[in-house]
């Protein structure tokens, strides 16, 4: 007589079965650990920034017009009061990666960065454009001048349009970190250190000691600097309860 809860119950179990094939597909486990309601979002960019031209399906990338709205939603949610940024990119679109930066650099709210892997190229503003960063031991960043892929027309204002666009990038890390001008041209410009490019490739402790990252560490030091970062903002709410 009653086939229609049957038929729910029936539904309901295919739903779960294909949500934990979708979780054995994508993660290789079925169990996937869950993070705790928190007032700290965390916001990730992994592999190659992605600008205004799609990149193939092979190349693992983040999309900027995907973290943008994220960004606003974070600056917009009241219960979010702090953002940890997770690096680990070999740089990307030059433009977006700054707007990246712009909009990081804007947020009220007090954000950490952790460069894990490489924060390389364009992910060397997006690291410095928290309010303090970190650097695990092992990780690197490649500092390079700006170079174009594709039809280069050989005048003179191609060279000035790199130039300036190499210009916005100096002048973002130079103030968003304690690294001087002068020492990010010399690694900019460095030759002999990449086998076949210009630039310097920066280990964790180097990148510490030229003032272009804060300190080393990894998770616990940034969930410490971002809780006391917090306190310091006078925004603290422990009823607040809320992640991504």
């Amino acid at each position: 007589m009653n086939k229609e809860p049957e038929k729910k119950d029936d539904q309901n179990q295919e739903n779960n079965s294909s949500a934990l094939v979708q979780k054995i597909q994508q993660l290789g486990q079925s169990n996937v650990p869950q993070a705790p309601d928190s007032n700290i979002h965390v916001l990730s960019i992994i592999g190659q920034v992605e600008g205004h031209v799609q990149l193939p399906p092979q190349n693992k990338t983040t999309k900027y017009e995907h973290l943008l709205p994220q960004l606003v939603a974070i600056e917009q949610n009241p219960k979010i009061e702090g953002v940890i940024i997770l690096l680990n990119t070999v740089g990307g679109d030059v433009e977006a990666g700054l707007a990246l930066s712009e909009m990081i650099a804007s947020i009220s709210k007090p954000t950490v960065s952790i460069v894990l892997g490489g924060g390389h190229s364009i992910g060397v503003p997006i690291a410095v454009a928290t309010n303090y960063s970190f650097i695990a031991p092992t990780a690197t960043m490649t500092i390079h001048p700006v170079r174009l892929t594709g039809l280069v027309i050989g005048v003179p204002q191609t060279f000035e349009y790199l130039d300036e666009m190499q210009n916005r990038v100096v002048d973002f890390v130079v103030n968003h970190s304690n690294i001087k001008e002068e020492k990010f041209k010399d690694l900019m410009f460095a030759k002999g250190n990449l086998t076949r490019d210009i630039g310097t490739n920066v280990v964790g402790k180097d990148a510490v000691e030229y003032g272009l990252i804060d300190g080393v560490g990894g998770v616990k030091e940034a969930m410490e600097k971002v809780n006391e970062l917090i306190k310091e903002n006078g925004n603290g709410n422990q009823e607040a309860q809320v992640i991504q």
